[in-house]
């Protein structure tokens, strides 16, 4: 079993459903509320989980009621809970997320102790940090700290996959200890300064950050699929077709089977091709930590042939 150990955020998230997102200084009333966990460092390490892993999170929670409810989640659904920190000096994270009946989303967070996670969580964890085959990093915790832990892995010959949501700014630094980088195309228009409209701008915008040191740029494309982007390849990973339900969660989910599917030896086209299907079937489902589970993916697969893949 491979080991993937996961540093971010953690917080619980609460949905009201609505029939359209509203505009600005616009009302709209909702038909339905729910109270999820989050965050996309937990709904990683829940989706690593139950893709095979042997997953660890290291992050933080408040001393409150949602914080106690995501520690218990996590351990009920396997992840190795032993580097979470207890913080009493402020809540733990929360998002308010509005969705519409098309599954389209507009989240606001209140990060809490997500930005309180340290220097010194990622040294506390160095050993697991040492023995893990991909560590999963996000950007809902401070830079810094994700600098740290991506600089720490990388020094351990640890495969760092960055997820780098929400889209900001990163300094040069962090790309040469990149393995592979997974933006959508908002984070890659912003990162590369290019506007991603075609996919040739996506292999130029990707190219871009290779140059800055990572060594694959995995391009999520929502129902356009994926593009794998090396230094010397393009390869366009089509979507998987299903009914949309809650696309809250998708890239993250896509994310921790890229890396469980790396970690085990795959390919990376073929690993991308398994993350897609991962994300096809977790938006068929309500809640970011709806993530299949491996029986559930395998079976997926089987009801398709294969997915055609296009170098350019």
């Amino acid at each position: 079993m491979v080991v993937v150990s996961v540093v971010g955020s953690i917080h619980m998230d609460f949905y009201i459903r609505l029939p359209k997102l509203p505009q600005q200084d616009e009302t709209v009333i909702g038909y339905g509320f729910t109270m999820l966990p989050g965050g996309k460092g937990a709904n990683q390490a829940v989706a690593a989980t139950r893709l095979g892993a042997e997953t660890y999170f290291i992050g933080r929670i408040g001393k409150d009621v949602f914080g106690s409810q995501l520690i218990d989640i996590l351990r009920s659904n396997n992840v190795n809970t032993d580097y979470v920190t207890i913080d009493d000096t402020t809540h733990t994270g929360i998002a308010f997320i509005l969705l519409n009946t098309s599954g389209e989303n507009m989240i606001a967070v209140a990060p809490g102790t997500d930005y309180k996670v340290s220097k010194d969580d990622i040294n506390k964890a160095i050993d697991v940090i040492k023995r893990s085959n991909a560590v999963l990093l996000q950007l809902e915790i401070p830079l810094d700290t994700v600098i740290y832990a991506a600089r720490v892995s990388w020094e351990n010959g640890v495969n760092v996959i960055l997820n780098p949501a929400p889209a900001t700014h990163l300094p040069e630094e962090i790309y040469r200890y990149i393995y592979a980088m997974t933006p959508n195309r908002v984070e890659l228009s912003m990162l590369s300064g290019i506007q991603v409209k075609s996919f040739d701008d996506i292999v130029k915008a990707g190219r871009m950050l290779i140059k800055k040191g990572v060594k694959y740029v995995i391009a999520t494309l929502g129902g356009d699929g994926a593009m794998v982007i090396s230094e010397h390849s393009a390869v366009h990973v089509p979507a998987y077709r299903v009914e949309v339900v809650d696309t809250t969660g998708a890239g993250d989910v896509f994310s921790a089977a890229l890396a469980v599917f790396i970690a085990e030896g795959m390919d990376i086209i073929d690993a991308c091709r398994m993350a897609n299907a991962a994300a096809a079937l977790k938006i068929t489902r309500m809640g970011a930590q709806s993530a299949p589970f491996r029986e559930e993916l395998m079976q997926f697969l089987k009801s398709y042939s294969m997915v055609e893949v296009k170098r350019r």
